[in-house]
């Protein structure tokens, strides 16, 4: 019989050690050592539990608590040598505290499985990304609601099919954007509560036989509840999807506001300038100020959709309890926080320095007829039904196809050819001003209408 040695701790059963291929290909240390911070805090209150319930003595706690607070400070520090052979986080740090501390070091794994470890550790972060993301989009809010204030009486037109609707004001379109990051914000909290829950205890899938408290461990991490099931304590991964689905959600707002800004920043559109430090130019045309920061978003988005994807795939087929798939669950979730935090941080940044080129707005409000629904509700208010108002205006607007006027700018004698029931007092409505005032609801355009919803908006953030 073979005595080998072998590196890994579980190479007892083997007779042969690991082809250096198979251990590089199955070693997620390269990534999973970002959850260094959250491993050792878990061991910590896993080792405190231990101590309480008298697995491990005072002096064994204090002894892998230190060791513990010296492992973190080396990695902290750059100093730590992460070891592929060892495959992943917990084994590493496990590896180095024994060294450390001797043989008290490998007490700290008892009552527990690297499967509810890692299980608790992504649980952990994830909770700390959540917390981190939602300041971003409190933040992003905050600059919304600013420029709002500030354009609450810009004038711009309002799009339907891309084409002209109806006017609306800049702060209005603005707001727009701050309720779709309100509903973003409210899912995250929502996926928080779902992460908060502690499969530390599971062990491998059936629990464990020696006398822990996982009440105990679960208040010294500050997690809500524990989880109810050990099976589906080691192998749940609905957090991390459940997080995919809000951050691509919020990934999808962030690109359609960025195919906005693209399109305003156009030549063809000029509604709004970018400050430069947002912006690249172009290698062989000097003319060209490229607005990268939201088309690199627009294109981010792709990349949280698909950790979304990959992880409903990756879940689908599995058996319970815990399968070595789930170590692809790490890759996309992380780099789906990554982006999601870093998309809401270049936006949170770029867009209280959007500055508005009011009169290049105003002017295309003017042109499409965008004032044409206006007069079919005045047309109303004199008694004649909608559906016959609705047919008038059409005519009204052919004329002005065919003249070039806009239906500001028709005479009373031209606009009385469509009906006689439009007396001198049509004018009011028919202006920009009278169009937007006239919203006077909550969730209308009405600039004092946006002024209020800007105090509510505040009131809300302020909440928080």
């Amino acid at each position: 019989m073979s005595t080998e040695k072998t590196n890994q701790s579980w190479g007892g059963r083997f007779s042969e050690p690991v082809d250096a291929f198979v251990a590089r290909f199955t070693a997620s240390v390269d990534f999973d050592k970002r959850l260094y911070r959250h491993d050792i805090m878990g061991s910590i209150a896993h080792a405190t539990m231990l101590a309480k319930v008298g697995v491990l003595t005072a002096e064994e706690r204090d002894a892998i608590e230190a060791g513990l607070k010296q492992i973190q400070a080396e990695i902290e520090a750059g100093q730590f040598d992460w070891r592929v052979d060892l495959e992943d986080v917990h084994m590493n740090i496990e590896a180095r505290l024994t060294d450390r501390i001797g043989i008290t070091g490998k007490k700290l794994h008892t009552g527990r499985s690297r499967n509810d470890q890692v299980a608790t550790d992504i649980r952990l972060w994830l909770r700390d990304e959540i917390d981190l993301i939602l300041a971003e989009i409190t933040r992003l809010q905050q600059g919304l609601l600013g420029l709002a204030a500030a354009e609450a009486d810009t004038i711009m037109p309002g799009f339907t099919h891309l084409q002209t609707a109806q006017p609306v004001t800049f702060g209005h379109h603005l707001l727009a954007w701050f309720e779709m990051l309100s509903r973003d914000y409210e899912r995250l909290v929502d996926c928080r509560k779902r992460v908060n829950r502690m499969p530390l205890g599971s062990a491998a899938l059936a629990g464990t036989t020696y006398p822990i408290a996982r009440e105990i461990t679960a208040e010294l991490l500050g997690f809500d509840q524990v989880g109810g099931n050990s099976l589906d304590g080691v192998s749940d991964r609905d957090f991390a999807i459940e997080f995919c689905a809000a951050a691509s959600l919020a990934m999808m707002h962030l690109s359609r506001f960025s195919e906005e800004l693209v399109l305003w920043t156009s030549a063809q559109f000029q509604f709004i300038d970018l400050p430069d430090r947002f912006c690249t130019g172009s290698s062989i045309m000097p003319q060209k100020k490229n607005p990268d920061v939201p088309e690199l978003v627009r294109g981010k988005s792709g990349r949280v959709f698909g950790a979304l994807t990959g992880l409903l795939t990756l879940m689908k087929g599995q058996p319970l309890a815990y399968n070595k798939d789930n170590q692809e669950d790490k890759e996309p979730l992380f780099d789906a926080a990554d982006t999601l935090r870093d998309s809401l941080r270049a936006f949170a940044d770029m867009v209280p320095a959007i500055k508005p080129k009011k009169d290049i707005m105003r002017e295309a409000a003017r042109r499409g007829f965008s004032t044409a629904t206006d007069l079919a509700d005045y047309l109303v208010r004199k008694g004649l039904p909608f559906r016959d108002c609705h047919e008038i205006v059409g005519h009204a607007v052919k004329y002005g196809v065919q003249t070039g006027k806009d239906l500001a700018e028709m005479s009373l004698d031209e606009l009385r050819q469509f009906s006689d029931k439009i007396e001198g007092d049509v004018f009011a409505v028919l202006t920009l001003e009278g169009s937007v005032n006239a919203r006077d609801h909550i969730g209308g355009t009405a600039p004092n209408q946006v002024r209020a919803a800007v105090t509510r908006g505040q009131q809300l953030l302020a909440s928080r």
